[in-house]
């Protein structure tokens, strides 16, 4: 962007320590520094609200579609969408309750706890 070499670093450098002065060098450099942070951080958030501005677009334009694409399916094939609900027959009610509940959750909670298995490292407690 800038192009900057190490010539050009040098020459910067000796400039800001003459007219800033060594002393002053370091609060300047920190100034600087939380500003190119600041800056950052503003460049960073009007990406992140441009990026979002273009996905929620992306968004509807593929709902668009979607609405579209259905409508066509829809008038090709009436009878799909119209289609009263036929009732399940009694032993089958039961069938389609007992495959959604939930399992009973075991209680398996040991008495006592297993004392852990002594190593080579430790020695046997007298």
């Amino acid at each position: 962007m800038f192009d900057l070499d190490l010539e050009k670093i040098m020459v910067i450098i000796i400039v800001a320590v003459v007219v800033i002065g060594p002393k002053d060098l370091p609060r300047a450099l920190r100034a600087a520094g939380r500003w190119i942070g600041k800056m950052r951080r503003v460049s960073n958030h009007f990406r992140a609200g441009v990026e979002n501005m273009i996905r929620e677009a992306e968004l509807e334009e593929m709902e668009k579609k979607w609405a579209e694409q259905n409508a066509a399916i829809m008038q090709a094939h009436p009878a799909l969408g119209t289609a009263p609900a036929q009732p399940l027959p009694p032993h089958a009610e039961a069938q389609v309750a007992a495959a959604i509940a939930p399992e009973p959750i075991p209680e398996t909670i040991p008495e006592t706890i297993p004392e852990p298995a002594q190593t080579a490292a430790t020695p046997p407690a007298p």
